[in-house]
């Protein structure tokens, strides 16, 4: 419905469905950790909503337009890009996030994080030309700071991902207003890396970072193929994760954005330290074990992992 939508009550009414679909499957697993994950989610997420219906009748009320692709008025506009960063999940908005996805399991994470972000930002591409250019550009290497030192110090395979996901969103808001072609690159780009590395966890049953030792002892194919993968999230040359953060700094240089590009490019250096943490645990580790035989026994059925395999073979 939202994508689909010209107005924005109609988009309004996607989000809510949106919204109020994913809660159920948060609670399947009646846990209270998966309990406050849905509580904080439906918070946020009502907040966010109520905000776009007020910022929306305000647009509506000052020039007379309930479409979404006509010029907004200039404090509607600021109102419906901090609605939107906070259902993405943008700094300084995203404090929800690593939170919600701790207390799912990882196949509601891998919905909350790639699907349920696929309607905010279209709405945000879609009002591009009339959003603020400093207020993303604020947004954006906050993103980016915050998603790098908050992932550092982090051992939840699901709280990593989290920060991951936020300092991505980082990319995708600054260069939103100057090249929208780039912002759906890299989301697209975004969702599949994102969608493989959740899928290869979830075959693997893994929810730490101490459990990924024994990842290569079990799947030594599927491990070799996820380095792969965390490596081009990482954005790490010649892997395709490279390829939208150096059309990104090009562009920011080509209009004169040297300082913010530096600044983004040197912010990507953290998010690169949790990356190569995984790397190292999933490749450079062993697990303890009892027995003298040095390959374990017991494998996920194959077809649980030929998705993440098909899927790191395009990266």
């Amino acid at each position: 419905i939202t994508l689909s939508s010209y107005h924005w009550i109609l988009a309004w009414i996607g989000l809510e469905i949106n919204t109020l679909a994913i809660i159920p499957l948060m609670t399947k697993n009646p846990h209270p950790r998966a309990i406050e994950a849905a509580t904080k989610y439906f918070l946020t997420q009502a907040a966010a909503s109520a905000l776009i219906l007020f910022s929306s009748t305000l647009n509506a009320y000052a020039l007379g337009e309930w479409a979404i692709d006509t010029p907004t008025h200039p404090i509607s506009a600021i109102l419906l890009s901090i609605a939107i960063a906070m259902k993405l999940g943008v700094a300084p908005f995203h404090f929800w996030l690593p939170e919600v996805l701790q207390g799912s399991t990882l196949q509601t994470g891998l919905i909350l994080s790639t699907w349920q972000k696929l309607a905010p930002m279209v709405l945000l591409l879609q009002l591009s030309q009339s959003v603020n250019l400093n207020l993303l550009l604020t947004l954006g290497i906050l993103s980016t700071m915050v998603g790098g030192w908050g992932g550092i110090n982090q051992t939840q395979i699901r709280k990593i991902l989290a920060f991951s996901s936020v300092a991505h969103l980082g990319w995708m808001v600054a260069i939103l207003k100057i090249s929208p072609q780039l912002t759906l690159l890299n989301f697209s780009l975004y969702i599949l890396m994102t969608s493989t590395l959740f899928l290869t966890f979830m075959s693997l049953s893994t929810k730490n970072m101490y459990e990924l030792s024994t990842s290569w002892s079990k799947t030594p194919a599927l491990a070799a193929f996820s380095l792969l993968s965390l490596l081009s999230l990482s954005g790490l040359p010649p892997l395709t994760g490279f390829m939208p953060k150096w059309l990104i700094a090009q562009e920011m240089i080509k209009q004169n954005m040297i300082m913010f590009a530096l600044i983004i490019l040197l912010s990507t250096l953290l998010s690169l330290f949790f990356y190569l943490r995984l790397t190292y645990s999933m490749s450079l580790t062993l697990a303890p074990s009892l027995s003298s035989s040095p390959t374990s026994w017991s494998y996920p059925p194959k077809n649980m992992l030929a998705m993440p395999m098909m899927l790191s073979l395009l990266l």
